[in-house]
């Protein structure tokens, strides 16, 4: 009987984000970007590289964890805008994009992508933001 091949993260998404939390189906993580509040959501599959290589039951978990993730992220960051995208150009592996943009934010309106330098977070402030997505995600 053959084994099945394990999910593993991509090392790029692994070196430019943060953990949040495991959902039912997805890795919830913080991109290392201080320039905007941005999300990734990645479905915990082994082989998954579009929308259509999951199951019809975890593409709707995906719709309902952007669900649960992406009203309650809105209105902690208050933000203006959510994008949700995904791209997959330079990373294959399957993942969603939240980024929340507001006006006046860096490159706004424009797309996130390719503008600019990467601006990391320092780790205490990352690890105070992760805090509050977490109660505002998933409130006890």
């Amino acid at each position: 009987m053959a084994m099945k091949n394990r999910f593993e993260l991509h090392p790029r998404l692994k070196a430019d984000s943060f953990p949040i939390k495991k959902l039912g189906l997805c890795e919830l993580r913080l991109m290392d970007d201080s320039r905007w509040p941005w999300l990734l959501l990645i479905p915990r599959r082994p082989d998954v590289v579009e929308f259509f290589d999951m199951t019809n039951l975890d593409q709707t978990m995906l719709s309902f964890e952007h669900g649960l993730v992406a009203e309650p992220f809105k209105k902690l960051t208050g933000c203006t805008k959510l994008n949700i995208g995904n791209l997959g150009n330079v990373v294959p592996q399957f993942h969603s994009h939240i980024v929340a943009r507001s006006e006046g934010d860096t490159n706004w309106p424009g797309p996130v992508w390719g503008h600019g330098d990467r601006v990391p977070y320092e780790r205490k402030v990352a690890d105070a933001f992760i805090s509050d997505i977490v109660k505002a995600i998933l409130p006890a």
